[in-house]
Formats: structure tokens, sequence, C-alpha cells
């Protein structure tokens, strides 16, 4: 079983599921997602409604926006502006986490 490294506060938040697992902290206009990726992760071309930001905490992301990949490691910022195709892979255990802001 995979070492959670987030603190057990956030462990104790809500859990979400959808394309990864993560803990889920929902503020006004604002999701805050712990997400974890085990390594060999790969997440198919998508976008979303929301303007999203992320800061990797642990491993590594390769991020895709325009045919072009992108690498971050830890303490490294990445955005992803609402409606754009995006994918993702991980090649090592991940952690990061995520604000996905909606529209004001």
């Amino acid at each position: 079983m995979k070492k959670i490294l987030f603190p057990s506060k956030i462990q104790q938040l809500e859990p979400f599921s959808s394309r990864f697992d993560a803990f889920r902290l929902a503020a006004e206009g604002c999701d805050v997602l712990f997400a974890m990726y085990p390594a060999g992760t790969e997440v198919e071309p998508h976008d979303h409604d929301t303007d999203n930001y992320g800061i990797i905490t642990r491993g590594r992301l390769y991020l895709t926006i325009d045919g072009q990949e992108h690498e971050y490691g830890p303490g490294d910022w990445y955005h992803v502006k609402k409606h754009q195709m995006h994918s993702a892979r991980f090649v090592e255990d991940t952690e990061e986490i995520e604000f996905w802001f909606e529209e004001n």
C-alpha cells in the first residue's frame, strides 16, 4: 500500500475520486484538491469548466498542452486554463495540491 504523505488532517477531508484520488476542501469559488497519482497513471486528454492551478509536492507531473509536454517537480506550479485540452502522465508516485477556480 502506498504511503500518503499528506498530513492526517488533510486525509480527514472529504474523499474525491474521478480520474485520480484526492481529498477535497470546498471553498467559495474554488475547490482545493490534495491529489495522489500512483506511478504509471495516465490521464487522457480532457478539459475543465474551471481555471486550474497546481503545485507538485512529491514526484513528477508530465503535462501536455497544445501538443507540448512540460515536466513539473516538487515546488513547481502549473496552470491549465478553463476549457484548455490537456493530458497528464505520472512515471512515479506523485502528490500535488490543485486549485479549481470557478468563473466569477
